[in-house]
């Protein structure tokens, strides 16, 4: 059953993923309670209703749950007992599971492997001899990540034809965490899907992106990629069997690498709404925020259509200057994330600019 205009949509994470799927659910009728400790977050700045607190905090999580008539999140940090909680007694989407594969780069990746889709290959690492051994079955060469936890770059290290040795204190650089390490990749360009699956078990797939990533974080995603038909849908095909193997509800964001033969190897997933998918806005009817919107709410989902060509790209950090310059330019999209305050490395806001289909 489908949730009626004027029930409440609770939202974990008040970033501007969840600031964009507030503003997607108002223009449906929903009302919107955010759950952040940070006040006046970019996403309260457009809901209903903020509750100040952590996201495993019991009391705010049971006030969450009895204010609201569904729960999702925006990001896939959200503790995985949050989400066991809240969902004894509301439904939760996407389901605490997805988040339980998603938070740990091993499970991930086994997970992936074991419903047939291709990743790198890889190691768990947990001391500096297991390292060192690991390189050794990678000719020296593979990038070693925190297990958990990373994002945009972060927690991460990279080793180009290292077998010799001389890791020692490696593993305690790293935080003396569960880390992997991963072949590298001689990929050819990086794409993403953004697709979803609703309450009634229907999936929707939008067209691959082509991301450009510096320093770890994504710059830009360019519609279409420059891919071959065959490989577009064998990346729709795969986050369709991810959907359905996690009993998915909402949108997922999955990235691959493209090989010189065109084959694809899965790099990660995000259980929810992603970056690379923001050009939906100006692209198609139906952006990805709306048709997350759409599944939690148990509503039928709309279509991924893509009716302009684009090129998305963020504002990061002092890139806010180009604002004025943006403005004045016709064919493009424009949005801002609240934020008070610009740093290094920080997503301020994104653009998009679209023309006409190739």
């Amino acid at each position: 059953m489908s949730l009626a205009p004027g029930s409440t949509i609770g939202i974990i994470g008040g970033g501007q993923l969840g600031r964009m799927l507030a503003m997607a659910a108002a223009r449906l009728g929903y009302r919107i309670i955010i759950l952040e400790p940070q006040p006046d977050c970019p996403a309260a700045q457009v809901a209903n209703r903020q509750i100040v607190a952590a996201y495993d905090d019991a009391a705010a999580l049971a006030e969450l749950a009895a204010a609201s008539n569904v729960v999702t999140y925006e990001f896939e940090n959200v503790p995985v007992s949050a989400a066991q909680t809240l969902a004894a007694g509301i439904p939760v989407y996407p389901p605490a599971r997805a988040l339980e594969v998603a938070q740990d780069r091993v499970t991930e990746k086994s997970f992936l492997n074991g419903i047939g889709i291709p990743t790198a290959e890889f190691h768990a690492v947990d001391n500096d001899e297991q390292l060192t051994a690991a390189l050794k079955t990678f000719h020296g060469s593979g990038v070693l990540k925190t297990r958990r936890m990373g994002y945009d770059g972060k927690g991460q290290r990279v080793f180009r034809n290292m077998e010799s040795g001389g890791f020692a204190g490696i593993c305690e650089a790293m935080g003396n965490v569960p880390l992997i390490l991963e072949s590298l990749v001689p990929f050819e360009r990086e794409i993403s899907v953004i697709a979803a699956r609703g309450r009634d078990g229907s999936v929707a797939a939008y067209d691959p992106a082509e991301n450009v990533h510096r320093e770890g974080i994504l710059r830009s995603s360019t519609l279409p990629a420059a891919i071959r038909p065959e490989t577009a849908a064998a990346a729709k095909d795969a986050a369709s069997k991810i959907l359905i193997a996690l009993d998915y509800v909402g949108v997922i964001g999955v990235e691959f690498f493209v090989l010189a033969d065109s084959s694809l190897l899965a790099n990660e997933l995000a259980p929810r709404v992603h970056n690379s998918g923001h050009w939906t806005e100006a692209a198609c009817v139906i952006s990805q925020f709306e048709q997350h919107i759409r599944a939690v709410a148990g509503l039928p989902l709309g279509s991924p259509a893509r009716h302009f060509d684009c090129v998305m790209e963020n504002l990061i950090g002092d890139d806010m200057v180009k604002v004025p310059a943006l403005l004045a330019e016709p064919d493009l999209m424009l949005h801002l994330y609240g934020k008070a305050e610009s740093r290094p490395g920080r997503k301020m806001g994104h653009f998009t600019r679209i023309s006409r289909l190739s």
